[in-house]
């Protein structure tokens, strides 16, 4: 398992250290032990330009998921499961408005990012937000 950690961007997020423990128990509680993973920590204003290019939604988001298991390069290297890109600005925002911890949120994100690498889109559908809620459910508790 490995997990990779880049924060560009000062935070309140936890330590690299406890992230990668708590992801790589995330990640043994969806069965993908063997998987690599990047999460990468970033502003606003940078959030919003990926939003952008990406989503063709130039404003941030709160998280962002870059799936390796799908479209062009699905099953070149399928231990890797992708990218999860969280905006620490919006994290803060979020955490404040539901009132706990920019840390909680951060994890909240987390799992709501990797959900989207495990192939689970909300979007689709009630049935598929159902589907994904329980595996952020199962990824959160595994913490």
């Amino acid at each position: 398992m490995r997990v990779l950690i880049q924060k560009k961007r000062r935070s309140k997020t936890p330590s690299a250290a406890i992230l990668r423990r708590r992801l790589c128990a995330m990640l043994a509680a969806a069965g993908e032990e063997g998987a690599e993973l990047s999460v990468t920590f970033i502003g606003d204003p940078e959030m919003a330009e990926l939003n952008g290019q990406y989503r063709n939604k130039p404003y941030p988001t709160d998280v962002l998921s870059f799936p390796q298991r799908e479209g062009d390069g699905a099953g070149v290297e399928s231990f890797m499961l992708g990218d999860v890109v969280i905006s620490v600005d919006t994290a803060a925002r979020q955490a404040r408005e539901a009132g706990h911890s920019v840390e909680r949120e951060i994890m909240i994100l987390l799992a709501h990012g990797l959900a989207h690498l495990l192939g689970y889109d909300h979007e689709l559908g009630p049935k598929d937000a159902r589907a994904q809620k329980r595996m952020e459910k199962t990824l959160l508790e595994a913490i």
